[in-house]
């Protein structure tokens, strides 16, 4: 905590950290998404980015590897679902598992949505100098290895 300074910036960094620019970020990549044709969401996009890194996987890795709720992730598949993106199929060794897989058009959007992704951060780092954007990713990643513990 020391060295975080006074009282008043703890609230200006969670602020920052959590707040503004998460925020700021995902409104970009919903505008941009929706203006590439694409119709998901930045949320929806985290798990179709864990399943074009590995398709074929459980509701529950998805929830691991996002690091989101069940109740999350269950209405994210739904709708991913009714837009064709992924599909649910019963595990051949557990059929009370369902695996969610990537249809051709999950599959088809992979590019396209990586290269908006891409494309918004770019901006969103633009004036941003290389050394101080590796530190920023530095810290971010100290930040979330310290708090991951208590997240799975």
């Amino acid at each position: 905590m020391e060295n975080l300074g006074d009282q008043g910036d703890i609230g200006l960094i969670f602020s920052i950290m959590v707040g503004k620019v998460s925020m700021a970020i995902n409104r970009k990549l919903y505008r941009d998404f929706k203006s590439a044709g694409l119709e998901f969401t930045p949320e929806q996009w985290t798990v179709l980015y864990c399943l074009w890194n590995k398709d074929g996987v459980t509701q529950q890795e998805l929830c691991n590897r996002t690091f989101k709720d069940k109740p999350s992730m269950t209405r994210l598949i739904d709708n991913l679902e009714k837009q064709n993106y992924v599909v649910r199929i019963a595990d051949v060794s557990d059929r009370r598992t369902n695996m969610i897989y990537l249809t051709h058009l999950g599959k088809e959007s992979r590019d396209l949505a990586n290269e908006v992704v891409l494309k918004a951060m770019s901006e969103a780092f633009e004036s941003v100098p290389k050394e101080e954007s590796e530190l920023a990713k530095q810290i971010l990643n100290i930040v979330f290895e310290n708090l991951k513990v208590g997240l799975v």
